[in-house]
């Protein structure tokens, strides 16, 4: 679902550009006065987990793949202000790293992929989560969180490129809609499997009663699981489909795919290879390795940044 150059005009770009960049500095402000310490791991573990698991295509209709989207498994684990900044991070690494995303269109890719779905799937899962408390009503939560976090971001991609007036809205919203529904059901079993995970293994780490934040993993939990996502990076790599996204197929079905324009800028991994390796399997899997430590350095970064000062006020709730 990442849009790249050439698609959006100027003022659906600077429009996008602009609400991203107020989302943001609101998540990063909360996140300033009321970070705990013990969730800087998590948050960089999360960054890294949800850019490996991208990387991981699964065929969903004829000739269309679909990915772990993670707007929703991340809000779950770490709050909605937590959310934002990490999945920022990764979108950031993708379009830098890897020209995976326009940069005159990574406001538009903020903006759908870590606030819309972000706050979408936070209401969604605190909502239902009220109506069916218990692990079993978390996991329904989870579940629906994370399908309707996948079509509101796919909604949100289609009504800026009706907006650019590069497809009619009549169009390109049922195209967008019909294949993301399908998607969606892949994120939500993802989501579900992995919450079911950790429900089984660190209970700690998800709110059952909804009414506080997550509590952070530990620095062992981290490393564990940082582990675990460099595994599914070498393990799933060979298997991930290669067949078109949902935007990539309906960009090529209604006609403008062309319309893409090259990166602005040359990316040493385009196309998430590490050039010079004779095998694809083994230079996708390096680039994988690579864009995974730079979103969980990134994301580890932007947390200890914003660590409270000592002696600032702070907001038990902040993330909540």
């Amino acid at each position: 679902m990442h849009i790249p150059d050439g698609l959006l005009d100027l003022k659906t770009a600077s429009a996008t550009a602009g609400l991203s960049l107020s989302a943001l500095w609101a998540a990063l402000y909360r996140l300033r006065r009321g970070l705990p310490r013990r969730r800087i791991p998590l948050m960089g573990v999360a960054a890294a987990f949800l850019f490996a698991a991208q990387m991981l295509n699964f065929p969903v209709l004829a000739g269309t793949s679909g990915h772990l989207l993670g707007a929703a498994l991340a809000t779950i684990l770490l709050g909605p202000g937590a959310a934002i900044v990490v999945m920022t991070a990764v979108l950031l690494v993708q379009s830098l790293l890897f020209a995976d995303g326009g940069l005159l269109a990574f406001g538009a890719n903020a903006f759908n992929m870590a606030i819309a779905a972000v706050l979408g799937g936070h209401v969604v899962y605190r909502s239902v989560a009220r109506l069916l408390p218990g692990p079993r009503g978390l996991l329904v939560a989870a579940a629906f969180a994370a399908w309707c976090s996948t079509v509101l971001a796919s909604l949100c991609c289609a009504a800026e490129i009706a907006w650019s007036a590069v497809a009619p809205w009549g169009l390109v919203f049922p195209a967008m809609a019909g294949v993301h529904m399908v998607i969606g059901l892949g994120e939500a079993l993802i989501t579900t499997l992995v919450v079911t995970a950790i429900l089984k293994t660190r209970p700690d780490l998800l709110d059952l009663s909804v009414s506080a934040a997550p509590t952070p993993a530990p620095r062992r939990l981290a490393a564990s699981a940082l582990a675990v996502t460099f595994a599914l990076l070498l393990f799933g790599i060979p298997f991930a489909s290669s067949r078109p996204d949902g935007l990539e197929r309906v960009a090529a079905t209604l006609g403008f795919a062309e319309r893409a324009a090259p990166p602005l800028v040359a990316s040493p991994l385009a196309d998430y290879r590490v050039p010079g390796l004779g095998s694809a399997a083994a230079a996708t899997s390096a680039a994988g390795f690579v864009g995974t430590l730079a979103a969980f350095a990134l994301a580890h970064l932007l947390a200890a940044l914003l660590l409270p000062r000592p002696g600032a006020a702070r907001e038990p709730a902040a993330d909540a």
